[in-house]
Order: C-alpha cells, then structure tokens, then sequence
C-alpha cells in the first residue's frame, strides 16, 4: 500500500493539460482561464460621479454660496460645456464630469429655486467623483490559470472583452459496477440495492468543471464490463464504482489489464478507501474507486477533485485543509490514514470539530450529515477534546 500523498502524486502525474477553447463570455461560468484576458478600455472611461447632486468649482465648494445652474449630465448623456465660476451643473450618478468642474455637492446639501442652488452649512469633504481609469486601465491584465467567478465575468465584461480562452471542460465517464445494483426508481429484486455512488460523484465533477456522462452499469461479466468500458474510451477520466477489490466478483483489475491498461497504484493507506486503483487506459485516465458509498465519495473528495482540477490547468494540489478545535476525543490511530466524517460548529469565534460516532463506509445517511473530514494521519495518537486538528470542508 502506498500513502495518500503518494497516491495523489502518481494520480497527478497521470493527469495531461487539456487543450484550450475560445468561448462567449455568457458560457465562461466556473471555466479555468487558460489565456490572459487584457482590459480593452479604461474603467471609468471619464471622470464620472459618484452621486447625485451638481458638479461645481471646488473654488465654489462654500457653505452659503449661489450658483447658477446651467445644465443637465446624466449617466449616458454628457453636459457638453464648461462649468465657469459661480456655475452649477445637475448631475446624477455615472454621468461625466463636465469640463471645469472638479467637485460634486450633494443634492441634500444644497436647496434650489429655480436655476440656483445655495450651498448648505454643512458640506462634506469629499469630491464625490471617480477618477478616470480608477478601477483599471487598458492593458491592465487577468492572469490565468483562473477559475472564472461571477465577479470576474462581469470584470471582463467591463474591460469590453466579449469572449475568452479556456482550458476544455474534463470528460469523465462514471461507469457503476455490480450484478447487485439497479438505478433509482426500478424495483431492485430481494438481493438488490439502488446505486447511489455516481449521482454523488457526477455532482462533485460537474462542480469541479467537468462534463460527466453516467454510463449503463456493468455487470459482474468480463463481457458485460469490457463493452462499457469501450463506451468510455474517449473520455479524458474514466471513474470505475466498486469491482476494484479481491473477490471473485471484482473484475475491473482483471479486465483493464486485459484491455492493455498501464497500471499506477493499487490499495492505499487510507481508510475509508483501502482498494482505490489507477492508470492510463487508453488515452484516458482509469481511477478504479471502492464500492462502499462513503468510500467512494470520499475519495472522490480526496482524488478526483483534485485530478479534475489539474487537467484544467489549476496547481495540482491536495483537497483544501483548515484547522479547527476537536469538540470530542478520538481513539489512536493505526497504519491508515482515517477521514472522519465529522460536523462543523461554529461558536464563541472558533471553529469546533464534532466527528460522529458511526463511521461504517456503507452510512450515506451520516455522510449526509457531515459537512467536514476530520484527518486522522497514520499512527496518529489519542486525541482529547480540545485538540488542534485538520479537516478537510464538504
């Protein structure tokens, strides 16, 4: 058995770049930037208000002064003289700032009568006007590799770039195993489950940016898991659930291998998640997953996830880990390294970790309940509540 940091060092070498695409800003969501994005234009354009009220002298900026009102500015229609003087435009937010004029008073700070406006007694201090360029200037650059967020869409948007370069979305093929498996909604026979695992792994690639197609489960056949398997072949990630152990029933290992499959690993030091495989099938990347539900989708957590990223072009770094107080005490633990599902509790400005009592890899209902995997690293000692620990987030 290897450890996890060394599975994940193998698994990332596995992992190739995927090619870049150009596509519309509207379907850039969640994509990985695989090109620099440059701002087209200044960001304002002009000198811009920053409120509604009248653009005036800064000379003029005096508590009791009259001015005369000479014009209008509003967002997308510019007062085209200069402010001279004794002088006051009407302005609303976003409209530019007219020539002459270096202050905005505010609407509330002065009272108008007719075409002049007398300044309050008591005026704020601030100009209430947004530089040109404040926010950024052409050229001005977005690095990637980047995950795009909202904000950044809309960032890029306003520098008046209409389309990006992204890295490929990842295809991962989910391929379920087992005579002993039906899908939701069928009526399972009286040894018979429902195959929950590739519903949870298809939602954790789709929200690391993959594109996932769930395959018909394979059955306990050579022939049965060979024809699936051939339906996977051009995907980039191919994602086996169960069969990878060392039953009678556990064909993925033989199989593959006969298929020509280089492999990487087989068995980590890690529970839940001991009989994880992978290698290169193909042109596709084969990560061979325990078939206990928590198993799986820890793992998947732990490895896939992080695969996933890496092909986007992402640093191929381990799950984010964060440090919180342990609520209750653990056992020591052995030569495996152990995710604990656990639940966050946040109080008195800490962060408490409460791991659950049932641990068995078959719960679902408790990994449901978990929002946190407590790490417990190989030979780890007994630990009392208050002690320093790491979690990984869920």
């Amino acid at each position: 058995m290897i450890s996890v940091d060394e599975a994940l060092s193998r698994l990332f070498a596995l992992c190739t770049l995927l090619p870049p695409e150009t596509v519309p800003l509207r379907r850039a969501a969640g994509r990985v930037l695989a090109a620099p994005v440059d701002a087209a234009r200044d960001q304002p354009p002009f000198a811009a208000s920053a409120m509604d009220g009248y653009a005036i002298r800064e000379a003029d900026h005096l508590a009791g002064a009259l001015l005369k009102v000479i014009g209008e500015a509003a967002a997308g229609s510019r007062f085209s003289g200069t402010v001279l003087p004794g002088e006051a435009v009407r302005i609303f937010t976003g409209a530019p700032v007219p020539e002459g004029a270096d202050w905005v008073v505010l609407q509330e700070d002065v009272a108008r009568d007719g075409d002049h406006i007398t300044l309050g007694d008591q005026l704020e201090h601030g100009a209430n006007i947004r530089a040109a360029g404040q926010d950024f200037r052409s050229g001005d650059r977005i690095a990637a590799p980047r995950r795009l967020t909202p904000a950044d869409l809309a960032l890029i948007a306003a520098m008046n770039v209409p389309e990006v370069t992204v890295t490929r979305r990842p295809v991962v093929a989910l391929i379920a195993t087992g005579n002993e498996l039906v899908m939701p909604g069928e009526a399972p026979g009286p040894d018979q489950i429902i195959a929950s695992n590739s519903f949870a792994l298809a939602a954790m690639a789709e929200a690391a940016g993959a594109e996932v197609r769930m395959l018909p489960i394979a059955r306990d056949t050579e022939a049965s898991l060979r024809f699936t398997l051939d339906l996977a072949k051009d995907a980039d990630l191919i994602v086996t659930i169960g069969g990878a152990s060392v039953g009678d029933h556990d064909l993925v290992g033989l199989v593959t291998q006969g298929m020509g499959m280089e492999r990487s690993f087989y068995k980590i030091a890690m529970r839940p998640g001991k009989p994880l495989m992978a290698g290169r099938l193909g042109s596709s990347v084969l990560l061979g997953l325990p078939g206990n539900p928590v198993s799986s989708v820890v793992c998947g957590h732990i490895f896939m996830f992080p695969m996933l990223r890496a092909m986007q072009g992402l640093a191929p770094e381990p799950a984010t880990t964060r440090r919180s107080i342990l609520a209750a005490g653990v056992e020591a633990n052995g030569p495996r390294a152990h995710y604990m599902r656990a639940r966050v509790e946040h109080r008195d400005g800490a962060v408490y970790l409460h791991p659950f009592d049932r641990q068995d890899s078959a719960l679902l209902s408790v990994l449901a309940e978990a929002d946190a995997l407590l790490i417990r690293p190989v030979g780890d000692p007994a630990r009392g509540a208050g002690a320093a620990v790491d979690y990984i987030p869920l």
